[in-house]
């Protein structure tokens, strides 16, 4: 697997690194299954500024779930990996001017962006959950009377925690996700809204607080992005997806990254 190095130190850095980028990969020339097979090499964006789905080694190289998922993708085609960081706002630009044959890059099918790209089916969630210790008694909406549940301020786990939680619910709201995952470590708070990321940081360096999700608020599906002429590349996509679901594979990736089972995928969103 070849990595394209990103120096950063810090978000400025990562900026200019992803901006110098353009200038030195090399066109993707082709990306239907048999032409990469032939070139024997697939470039494939991801972030490396999201982790675990997309962050980066000790050395700085891409690492987390969606680039395991992209040395799975390309074993099985038989393929030379490239993957070529890209951030949020590039994403779509690199794909569409030929840089990467495709994205896996932690990017929500929605129906703005799928007037621009192909989707794959969903092949992970970000997924925002009640988050609380083992010994919680929380199953629903309606455990939360009484209890005092931390959230980023005007986020989407605030908007969904409001959504559904009774009025005794004390909800105190943080200023962003790291202070509120602060609040359980300290215990200001018995639970706190928050996503699959929070999770695995919490199970990763706070075992003992044996935090685990209660319910689910709301499930963002991933997919895979493609050109919109690429229908090859994502249908064989698709196959592969469903493989790598049915083997257990996937969920292998999942545990390693988050530190537990992979839920059910969210359906393909219908537009």
């Amino acid at each position: 697997m070849t990595h394209h190095r990103l120096s950063r130190r810090g978000f400025g850095a990562l900026a200019l690194g992803a901006a110098l980028l353009p200038a030195t990969i090399r066109p993707a020339a082709a990306a239907t299954p048999e032409e990469i097979k032939k070139r024997g090499t697939i470039m494939i964006g991801v972030l490396t500024d999201y982790p675990p789905f997309g962050g980066t080694d000790a050395n700085q190289n891409p690492a987390g779930y969606d680039d395991d998922v992209a040395a799975l993708l390309a074993k099985e085609m038989g393929v030379k990996l490239e993957l070529v960081p890209v951030t949020g706002p590039n994403r779509i630009p690199f794909l569409l001017t030929n840089k990467v044959d495709m994205l896996v890059a932690t990017f929500g099918i929605t129906e703005e962006r799928s007037k621009q790209v192909l989707f794959s089916n969903p092949y992970s969630a970000l997924t925002t959950y009640i988050l609380a210790p083992k010994s919680a008694k929380i199953s629903g909406p309606e455990d939360l009377k009484g209890v005092r549940v931390g959230v980023a301020r005007a986020s989407t786990q605030d908007s969904a925690v409001s959504a559904v939680a009774p009025k005794e619910t004390r909800i105190m709201r943080f200023d962003d996700d790291a202070t509120t995952t602060q609040s359980i470590i300290s215990g200001q708070v018995q639970a706190i809204g928050a996503s699959n990321t929070v999770l695995a940081q919490l199970k990763e360096n706070y075992p003992d607080l044996q935090i685990e999700p209660k319910f689910t608020l709301r499930a963002q599906a991933n997919g895979m992005a493609f050109r919109k002429q690429d229908t090859a590349l994502r249908d064989w996509s698709n196959d592969f997806i469903a493989k790598i679901v049915a083997n257990g594979e996937l969920n292998r990736i999942h545990e390693k990254w988050f530190k537990a089972p992979m839920p059910p995928l969210p359906p393909m969103p219908q537009f």
